[in-house]
């Protein structure tokens, strides 16, 4: 399993800078930056920096969205940056949650992101595009290979990504969730006449170190923020063509204020339990987060991202480097046979 770690673009520059530096040494092989301009910094600059303050690791967005960024414009970003770090660079993308509702937007149609994954992928990799019957060339691209890795949860973005991605970004840590959702997604791929491709899996959830009760007050934010997208699912499809598991914990919803988005302590997250804290986090003592994160591998999981964002940020970088990642770095006896389960036929 590879490890990512994703930032909210709030810390002072030095910080970021210095976070990114301590993750690459404790063997962490991805690097993400959320995208909501108007709450946060501008990531390109910020990812440049990190470009230029590591050697291996590659760096994205985590995730954009084609509305508040026009396609062209984020592949001319994406193919600089990778002039900057060597070719080091993924794009990471969705239809758009806080960065288009802060703005008072919805999130885009699946349609306009498939056309968007599509569109950027081929400016980086030196190929012409049709955009509205003007033919668009990037003539001065390294012509690296784009991964693009697409966030999806509905059964229409789940079959977009069977077509277009080369990886699914699951905002969760519930390994039955997870095996739900690739269920779908490789039926999807199945159908769409996809043979055995392999579509990397990225679990993106908070994680932190200590005892349970302190632990849950830490990461309550990150189940309140993946009800705005179970809320969309709720509102688009019927209940029974959704796990429970994943629509039952907004019963109690009331709002949410994108102003304290991803936040520790925040109100937003008052209506969530323990339960499904647990079920969608990586918490507890670092024996629990082995276990835990075993579980998210046999499932299908090729990169688990830590959003680190719940406070003692270097400790949790320190325990990961030190106690979590080298029991991943040797494939366990399975691991060929799970490769082989989670593979699409």
């Amino acid at each position: 399993m590879d490890f990512g770690f994703t930032l909210k673009p709030d810390h002072p520059i030095e910080r970021m800078v210095a976070l990114t530096r301590q993750a690459e040494a404790a063997g962490f092989t991805y690097g993400w930056l959320f995208d909501s301009h108007v709450l946060w910094r501008e990531p390109y600059p910020l990812l440049t920096l990190m470009a230029l303050n590591t050697e291996r690791m590659r760096l994205g967005t985590c995730v954009t969205n084609p509305g508040t960024r026009e396609p062209s414009v984020t592949a001319s970003a994406l193919a600089t940056l990778n002039d900057i770090s060597g070719g080091r660079m993924d794009l990471g993308i969705g239809r758009g949650d806080s960065a288009r509702r802060v703005m008072g937007k919805p999130p885009t149609t699946v349609a306009r992101l498939e056309e968007a994954v599509r569109l950027i992928r081929d400016l980086v990799e030196g190929r012409a595009v049709d955009q509205d019957g003007t033919e668009l060339r990037l003539g001065w691209t390294r012509r690296d290979r784009l991964p693009v890795w697409v966030a999806a949860y509905g059964p229409q973005a789940l079959r977009s990504t069977a077509r277009v991605a080369d990886g699914i970004v699951l905002q969760l840590a519930d390994p039955d969730l997870i095996r739900w959702f690739l269920g779908q997604l490789h039926e999807a791929a199945r159908e769409e006449g996809r043979q055995r491709p392999e579509i990397r899996v990225m679990a993106a959830a908070p994680a932190h170190v200590g005892d349970l009760a302190s632990c849950r007050d830490r990461v309550r934010w990150f189940p309140a923020l993946v009800s705005n997208h179970v809320v969309d699912l709720v509102n688009r499809y019927d209940r029974s063509q959704l796990p429970p598991a994943l629509t039952g914990y907004i019963r109690d919803r009331e709002g949410y204020d994108y102003h304290h988005h991803a936040e520790v302590g925040s109100d937003n997250a008052a209506f969530v339990g323990d339960d499904v804290v647990d079920r969608f986090c990586v918490i507890g003592p670092v024996e629990e987060h082995i276990r835990k994160l075993r579980e998210l591998e046999a499932a299908g999981v090729h990169q688990f991202n830590l959003y680190l964002m719940n406070g003692d940020e270097e400790r949790t970088l320190e325990i990961y480097g030190r106690d979590i990642i080298p029991q991943f770095r040797t494939a366990p006896p399975s691991a060929a046979g799970q490769a082989e389960r989670t593979a699409i036929s």
